[in-house]
């Protein structure tokens, strides 16, 4: 028998501001920026990426460019696109590395 599957799109999964919210805070654990812009990615293509970025006032093709692994979005398109999700950017204290 044939094992039939389907392609995983985390998108499919970020359904509430607070699915968003834990995504983004799990990217944010990583440290690694680009995997920080590609769970942001997802975010906008869960929440539709053209009526977000018109929204943010980018052009969509920027809004995608920006939000990939391989993007480098700016702290300004960063907090646009968090606030038209109804998200904010927080900061947490960590344990002091020890040199």
């Amino acid at each position: 028998m044939k094992l039939e599957t389907a392609p995983f799109d985390p998108a499919d999964y970020v359904i509430t501001p607070q699915d968003a919210a834990a995504y983004l805070t799990d990217a944010m654990a990583s440290g690694d920026a680009a995997v920080v812009a590609a769970a942001l990615g997802t975010i906008a293509r869960a929440h539709g990426a053209g009526r977000l970025a018109k929204a943010a006032g980018l052009s969509r093709a920027a809004l995608y460019n920006g939000l990939t692994a391989t993007g480098n979005p700016t702290l300004a398109t960063m907090m646009s696109v968090l606030g038209e999700l109804g998200l904010t950017l927080a900061a947490e204290a960590r344990e002091p590395v020890e040199s």
